[in-house]
């Protein structure tokens, strides 16, 4: 069968002379690993088309009987190197893709991970973003899509509104509590052995706009290098603590090195 699908360069790995055999995170199939032939000859049209972090139209042969399918053609969509090189972007790039690739299944379509990851390259790609803030967005939504999207309007424990609790109560912190997911008053946190982290009242508020924000750009919402570091390793905690839920140990602990990075 012949079919036609967009996809992300997960991974590349050399094969034989001129070929490569790649991870791709598809549109219509989810993750599958395929092998392009002839990819590294410099005279071949898909030469450079396959590398890591690309997004690709690509035809394959594809055949529910093999493991590793036929790459016939593709036409490049977007590219890490343009508008040009950049190694923060690539830093937040390679966390994003090797998040998707050890963290899902092969052959598990998933239309909502798809479009999440294509559109937050479209963003990393483009010039003036905030690389960091969008990684932390990313993260925000992988775990919503995950089924553990965090509670950021009212107290996980007491159920108060926050924002009015915030107000009334004069508080400078609240707790971010690790599961349930989700924001919590210093005085309904303070007695329950839930690992938690205590944080300022703007990080609980950028987190809030980051969560209710359909594409972050620029420095909309956060303007520190220290909170957007913060809030990315709050999240690249809560997103690894979650994950271990639903992948085997092996898997996660993968994941949880990735994160790390």
């Amino acid at each position: 069968m012949i079919v036609k699908t967009r996809a992300v360069i997960l991974r590349e790995v050399k094969y034989r002379d001129q070929s490569k055999i790649c991870a791709l995170y598809t549109r219509e199939f989810g993750k599958i690993s395929v092998i392009i032939k002839g990819a590294r000859n410099p005279k071949n049209r898909l030469s450079g088309l396959f590398s890591a972090g690309n997004v690709v139209d690509v035809v394959l042969y594809k055949k529910q009987s093999r493991d590793i399918q036929l790459v016939s053609d593709g036409n490049l969509v977007l590219s890490p190197m343009v508008p040009d090189p950049d190694m923060e972007r690539f830093a937040v790039l390679y966390q994003i893709i090797d998040l998707i690739r050890t963290g899902t299944e092969s052959d598990e379509k998933n239309l909502p991970l798809f479009t999440l990851l294509a559109g937050t390259l479209q963003q990393l790609y483009r010039s003036r973003v905030n690389f960091r803030q969008l990684h932390a967005w990313f993260l925000l939504r992988l775990v919503s899509l995950m089924g553990f999207q965090p509670l950021l309007s009212n107290c996980v424990f007491s159920g108060e509104d926050l924002t009015t609790a915030i107000r009334k109560m004069k508080l400078t912190e609240l707790y971010f509590v690790m599961n349930p997911g989700g924001l919590a008053l210093p005085a309904a946190a303070i007695q329950s052995s839930i690992k938690k982290r205590l944080i300022p009242v703007r990080l609980a508020e950028q987190l809030a706009a980051l969560a209710s924000a359909r594409h972050p750009a620029g420095d909309t919402f956060i303007s520190s290098p220290e909170d957007i570091d913060t809030l990315c390793s709050l999240l690249q905690e809560y997103c690894a603590l979650h994950m271990e839920h639903s992948r085997s140990r092996k898997n996660i602990s993968i994941v949880e090195q990735i994160l790390v990075k």
